[in-house]
């Protein structure tokens, strides 16, 4: 029995020379051979297809890449549509020197333009001269006053600056097609096709505003500073004083009849709507007086002649918002687009 259980236990510990061998590969090696090598492999092809997919520009997935250059695309058409198509600027994009030098060109013409105005009213310059007198002269006229000028060449200045104002009143469609000109680089194409009209209207504004100052808001402003005369006050402006009180409340009336046309311009652009401004309004009156108090002398009479107006005016420009302006979409609420969208639904 010893000696059996020893045969058995030898040929037990016997080692087959096969597996012993150093480059021998068994089935279960090679399994395991063939599970290490899968991943090398497939990284090798993952980093192909990447490498081929790199060469072609989509990205890994193909999905990033495409939405960048449509973005990119998008971009780019909206920056075509907004370029210049001017003879000026030749329809290309324009650097910051270029637009110093369209401004330089446009005041310019402008200054040739009011050059051209004072020329063409200079002849009628002492008509201008008494109809610019008028309001005041009628209130001093009850108790025999007038007006007087302390230098020799004050009344001839008087008179040319009058020739002035008037020629630039004459050329102001002119003027304002100049200023609208050089806005235009940031308008799109169907936008700069408005450009004479809005010209035009910001003239017809300007004027109106102007001579709205000089019938209404003048003698009713001249009488309430004259009923302070009395026996031992008695008034005797001068002619340079006068004049300037009276082109600077004409520039200012002028100025503040171009809100509605600016609220227009903002409204069609989308960059407010009726109701934002009607959102807005106390804010929008208390700035109204605040302009009138900064462009109207110190006194209460001439502040409410400005801020009434301007009041009128911004309610103007709320209507014609609403009724020119940029039309929302049905999907942009003010609630957002999944709002809108549910609700369209």
């Amino acid at each position: 029995m010893n000696g059996e259980s020893r045969i058995i236990r030898d040929q037990e510990e016997t080692v087959d020379p096969e597996r012993t061998r150093p480059d021998a590969v068994t089935p279960a090696t090679a399994m395991a051979e063939e599970d290490v090598a899968a991943p090398e492999d497939s990284a090798a092809t993952s980093t192909d297809e990447k490498a081929a997919l790199a060469e072609k520009g989509e990205g890994s997935a193909g999905e990033p890449s495409a939405l960048k250059k449509a973005d990119e695309a998008f971009v780019e058409e909206r920056r075509r549509e907004a370029l210049v198509a001017t003879p000026d600027s030749g329809g290309q994009e324009m650097t910051f020197t270029e637009h110093l030098e369209e401004l330089r060109t446009r005041l310019t013409r402008c200054l040739i333009a009011a050059f051209l105005g004072l020329l063409a009213c200079y002849g009628f310059s002492e008509q201008l001269f008494m109809m610019l007198m008028e309001p005041l002269i009628q209130q001093l006229a009850p108790s025999g006053g007038s007006l007087i000028y302390t230098g020799l060449p004050e009344a001839f200045f008087t008179h040319l600056k009058v020739a002035a104002i008037a020629g630039l009143f004459l050329v102001s469609p002119y003027v304002f097609y100049q200023l609208w000109m050089f806005i235009a680089p940031g308008l799109y194409e169907g936008e700069r096709k408005w450009i004479i009209p809005i010209a035009l209207c910001s003239a017809l504004c300007f004027v109106t505003g102007a001579f709205f100052g000089y019938y209404i808001v003048f003698p009713f402003g001249f009488q309430f500073f004259l009923g302070y005369a009395t026996e031992f006050i008695k008034p005797m402006p001068s002619v340079k004083e006068y004049f300037s009180f009276a082109t600077s409340m004409l520039f200012a009336f002028g100025f503040i009849f171009e809100l509605p046309l600016f609220m227009l311009f903002l409204s069609t652009l989308g960059v407010v709507t009726h109701k934002t401004l009607r959102k807005y309004r106390k804010y929008a009156i208390l700035g109204n007086f605040v302009v009138a108090a900064v462009l109207t002398p110190p006194d209460v009479v001439s502040q409410l002649l400005m801020a009434g107006p301007l009041c009128l005016l911004y309610e103007i420009g709320v209507l014609v918002s609403m009724a020119f302006g940029k039309k929302p979409k049905p999907a942009e609420t003010e609630d957002g687009p999944e709002n809108g969208a549910r609700q369209s639904r």
